[in-house]
C-alpha cells in the first residue's frame, strides 16, 4: 500500500512538472528541443560580449556538438568536445520559451552534467546554462565554473539589468547576487543534477528570490533584492554548454519556480519529463 501511494504521488508530481515545462531537450536523438512553446531548433551566437555586437546563425558546429547515444543520465546526451572560436555559444531562442513578464515573473531550469571542471575545460570560465540578452552580468541568470585553482568554484548568478550609463556589480563583490560553492570536485563519469529556481523578478520590489540546488539538495539563496532582467526576448538566448566539455542531458525550462519536492523528484527520476517527447 505504501509503495503504491508513493508511486501515485510521483506520477501526480510528474504531471504537474510537465505542465509547467516551456522547453525540454532530452538530447536522446537530436540537437534540438523535443518540446518547446517557441522555436525548438538551436542556433549559434558569435561575437565579443563586451562590444555587444553579435552574429546569430541557425544550426551549430556538428564537429564539436553531437548526440552521444545511450550515454546520458536517461537515454542519449549532448556531448561537447571543444569550445567554439570567436566567443561562440549555442542557444535556444528566448522568445516564447521563457516566462519573462514585466511586472513580475518566475521560472526554473534543470540540467544534468557529466564532466570534470578541473581537468577538462579549456577556457577560464564555463557556463553550462546562461540565460541573457546582453551578458551574464547585465540581466543574466546562470550557473558557471570559474577560474579558481586548483579547484574551480560552482556559482549561481542572477545579475539584474544595468541601466545605461551605470556600472553593474562585479562577480568579485561580496554582495554580488550569487551563491558560491567553493572547490567543486565533480569527476568525469559522474552525473550531477543542477536546478536554478527563481521568483518575483522584475516586480520593482526587494522581494526577488533565486535558489540553487545540486543533486537534489538546496545549496543557498539570493533573496530580498529588487532583481530585474528587463529583457527584450526577441534578442535573448537560453545558452547551454558555453565553453563546456563533457556530457549534458535532460535540460528543461519551466514557467514557474519549482518546489523542493519537485526538485527532489527531478533528481530521483531523471527521465520524468520524457513524456513530452514527440511520438
Amino acid at each position: 500500500m505504501l509503495a503504491a501511494a508513493i508511486s501515485g504521488a510521483a506520477t501526480g508530481g510528474g504531471d504537474e512538472l510537465r505542465k509547467a515545462v516551456m522547453l525540454y531537450a532530452s538530447f536522446d536523438d537530436a540537437m534540438q528541443a523535443d518540446f518547446a512553446v517557441g522555436r525548438r531548433e538551436m542556433g549559434t551566437r558569435s561575437g565579443a560580449p563586451k562590444s555587444g555586437q553579435f552574429t546569430f546563425a541557425k544550426g551549430f558546429n556538428s564537429d564539436i556538438f553531437r548526440i552521444a547515444k545511450g550515454k546520458g543520465i536517461a537515454g542519449g546526451a549532448l556531448e561537447a568536445t571543444d569550445i567554439l572560436p570567436d566567443s561562440g555559444r549555442i542557444y535556444f531562442p528566448m522568445k516564447d520559451n521563457i516566462a519573462f513578464k514585466k511586472g513580475g515573473w518566475g521560472g526554473a531550469v534543470t540540467v544534468w552534467i557529466n564532466t570534470d571542471p578541473n581537468t577538462m575545460f579549456k577556457g577560464p570560465f564555463c557556463d553550462p546554462v546562461q540565460i541573457t540578452r546582453r551578458g551574464a552580468n547585465d540581466g543574466g541568470i546562470w550557473f558557471d565554473f570559474n577560474n579558481a585553482k586548483p579547484k574551480r568554484d560552482l556559482r549561481m548568478g542572477v545579475f539584474p539589468a544595468v541601466p545605461k550609463g551605470e556600472k553593474g556589480a562585479s562577480e568579485d563583490d561580496k554582495d554580488a547576487p550569487m551563491v558560491r560553492v567553493p572547490g567543486i570536485d565533480f569527476k568525469k563519469g559522474e552525473w550531477h543534477h543542477v536546478v536554478l529556481s527563481w521568483q518575483n523578478f522584475d516586480t520593482g520590489k526587494p522581494n526577488a528570490r533565486a535558489t540553487l540546488y545540486i543533486d537534489g539538495k538546496k545549496i543557498g539563496d539570493v533573496k530580498d533584492r529588487p532583481i530585474a532582467m528587463d529583457w527584450d526576448v526577441q534578442n535573448g538566448g537560453i545558452y547551454v554548454a558555453v565553453n563546456f566539455i563533457g556530457l549534458l542531458d535532460e535540460f528543461a525550462v519551466f514557467s514557474r519556480p519549482l518546489t523542493t519536492d519537485e526538485v527532489t523528484l527531478l533528481h530521483r527520476e531523471p527521465g520524468i519529463l520524457s513524456g513530452l517527447k514527440r511520438q
